[in-house]
């Protein structure tokens, strides 16, 4: 196994491809975006939508935070920081539209830290308690594959917020990709206890996958459901070969939906311990 594999397993990306030491800059992404909801566009839909991938991104976000001091190597834990960073930056702007669109003028403290967690429409996936780093890795692999893919189209949204927020995140979205494929295929082709652990993490991550399949949050603002799980399949696939390893057959999905509110046992729990100085300070400014 070398990085060359590693590469070629997605495609090579383009000199001015950004990382997150670098791509996410200081300057305003939404700096002179029209903040008006354009005629024809549903302002309930368009709250909705944006508030179910900020969920995703905030919970996905706070368990990458559970790798800190205790990722395999530093630079590990730095990077997995980071995308949690550029994760909860994209929570932060979509939840900021959310409530300009929703009526409610609620801002994105309102959102993250004063609803429970019955409230929340994140996919269940993201919620799912910390595993190994091999499952992890397949869980961030399906997580940054699918949302790259829906930011790819959300791009072109006809709402110029989310369209703007989607275009920033793309970068991103393809380094944090990256990231989680070069692991998956370095787990998959090292030792054997190694495989086989990257072969039961795709077999315990994949289920959950069927949610994703049938997201349709994003559809109204271009995310064709079909385009994007065609997509996701892709990466998988490809990743799965670089790594020697077969995808487990399909098995049945987990009943439920996050995006309907029905969420594991172990949402509830992360959400206390996010939101418990915030609850227990409201009115506290930092």
């Amino acid at each position: 196994m070398n990085d060359e594999r590693i590469s070629l397993a997605l495609g090579e990306e383009g000199p001015d491809d950004a990382r997150w030491a670098f791509g996410t800059g200081f300057e305003d992404p939404l700096h002179g975006v029209a903040t008006a909801v354009p005629a024809g566009v549903d302002s309930a839909r368009l709250a909705a939508c944006c508030a179910a991938l900020a969920d995703d991104a905030l919970v996905t976000a706070q368990r990458l935070a559970e790798w800190c001091t205790d990722a395999p190597e530093l630079e590990e834990e730095l990077a997995l920081a980071n995308i949690g960073l550029d994760l909860l930056g994209q929570a932060r702007l979509l939840y900021s539209r959310a409530g300009q669109v929703d009526g409610t003028g609620r801002d994105e403290d309102a959102f993250a830290y004063f609803r429970g967690a019955a409230d929340f429409r994140n996919v269940r996936l993201a919620e799912l308690p910390r595993g190994d780093f091999a499952f992890d890795m397949v869980r961030l692999l399906v997580l940054s594959a699918w949302r790259l893919a829906l930011f790819e189209r959300l791009a072109c949204a006809a709402d110029p917020v989310l369209a703007a927020v989607a275009a920033k995140g793309v970068k991103e979205l393809a380094y944090h990709r990256q990231f989680a494929a070069e692991w998956v295929v370095r787990l998959g082709d090292g030792t054997e206890e190694s495989r086989e652990r990257t072969a039961r993490a795709l077999v315990e991550v994949l289920p959950w996958t069927a949610e994703l399949a049938h997201d349709g949050a994003s559809a109204p603002f271009g995310a064709d459901g079909g385009e994007v799980w065609e997509a996701l399949s892709d990466v998988l696939r490809r990743t799965a070969d670089a790594a020697g390893l077969s995808l487990p057959a399909p098995a049945k999905a987990p009943a439920g939906t996050g995006r309907s509110g029905e969420h594991t046992e172990h949402l509830a729990p992360l959400v206390g311990e996010l939101q418990s100085v915030a609850r227990e300070h409201p009115e506290a400014r930092w």
